[in-house]
């Protein structure tokens, strides 16, 4: 199965970022737009491994405190279209440990350095146009273990687990 570690996102930053997508179609843009339920921030792509059980005994050990997720400009990286995240130490920290505890775990992960986005439009054809990303902030509370299956309409991607985090400091 095919393995992935994914921040998933709350209601307001999905609507910000169809918000945006919708912004890019009307001004026309063209592509594979990600479709809602598949907007995600990935930590770590594992890739194929044979079973999510060890993968979910490590991530269980990995432990972070909720930290603030805020959108911040598009880019590019070829036909990949995104929108970025602000800087943000607890969510370097987070991805380090992510990938620190599946490399201890032997557990095989695309060791590509982090860079926090979320995929937007694959295949996007034209140049990026000047267009604003509307506000979004997040509280990260948790993430998740995904799946993803090629589905007729695309990929399909199944959360397996969960791993929250510890209560915020007093």
């Amino acid at each position: 199965m095919r393995l992935f570690v994914a921040v998933r996102l709350s209601d307001e930053m999905r609507e910000a970022l169809l918000s945006a997508q919708n912004a890019l179609f009307d001004r026309g843009v063209r592509g594979n737009f990600t479709p809602e339920e598949n907007l995600h921030l990935t930590l770590a792509f594992i890739g194929d491994y044979p079973d999510a059980g060890p993968v979910l005994d490590t991530l269980e050990k990995v432990a972070f405190r909720p930290f603030a997720l805020t959108l911040e400009g598009l880019g590019c990286f070829g036909d990949l279209w995104w929108a970025g995240l602000r800087g943000s130490a607890p969510l370097e920290a987070l991805a380090r440990r992510v990938r620190r505890a599946l490399a201890e775990a032997e557990i095989p992960f695309d060791r590509k350095r982090f860079s926090p986005h979320v995929t937007l439009i694959r295949r996007a054809a034209g140049k990026l146009p000047g267009t604003e990303l509307p506000p979004a902030s997040m509280t990260v509370g948790s993430f998740s273990l995904m799946r993803s299956d090629r589905g007729r309409h695309g990929m399909i991607y199944t959360e397996l687990g969960t791993r929250k985090a510890e209560p915020a400091a007093e």
